[in-house]
């Protein structure tokens, strides 16, 4: 029989998708630092608009993307205030009322899996309460990241989950000396 019990501490990062990468970078990551800590992996900025086209009517053409995970573990729980927190900064970046500035989805990585937070429902998601849904976005198994059927095609560059792999070690190294859980 199972027990309840606490789930260990979680590493948080963003998927920022927006046109000006450094602009996000200083308005967004200060503030997000008294609840995360300092950004300690950023991956390198790329051509989200190689990969899709879904953003391009709110946000227009020539899209960037990065992913930068924090430097503090904390309870996979914050991945509610963290989506809402994003959604707040997301409407403080927008340039007028139809024209987003930048598009930030939360998530949290764990040994076991990569996953994100929306406010979108959809088969294969969650809900997490507060209007948040999450789906487990990659697994990990056998040491490396599989895909799943709904796992977006920038998420599977083999230098992205790479990227994700060295930020596991780092989390799976800091949760040896984490005593909270």
């Amino acid at each position: 029989m199972s027990h309840p019990s606490t789930p260990a501490p979680v590493v948080f990062f963003l998927a920022v998708t927006c046109k000006d990468p450094e602009d996000v970078k200083n308005k967004v990551f200060p503030r997000l630092s008294k609840f995360l800590g300092f950004p300690i992996f950023t991956s390198k900025i790329f051509n989200f608009s190689e990969f899709t086209t879904y953003y391009e009517k709110e946000m227009g053409k020539d899209l960037k993307k990065f992913f930068v995970f924090f430097e503090k573990l904390k309870s996979p729980e914050f991945l509610i205030e963290l989506k809402h927190l994003c959604y707040k900064f997301e409407r403080a970046l927008w340039i007028a009322p139809d024209r987003r500035g930048a598009n930030l989805d939360p998530g949290y990585l764990c040994l076991s899996k990569l996953v994100l937070a929306t406010f979108k429902d959809f088969s294969h998601r969650i809900y997490l309460g507060k209007g948040v849904f999450a789906e487990v976005t990659l697994i990990f198994k056998q040491g490396d990241f599989s895909k799943l059927p709904w796992t977006y095609p920038d998420y599977l560059q083999p230098w992205v989950l790479n990227f994700f792999k060295e930020v596991r070690e780092w989390y799976r190294l800091k949760l040896r000396d984490f005593k909270c859980w």
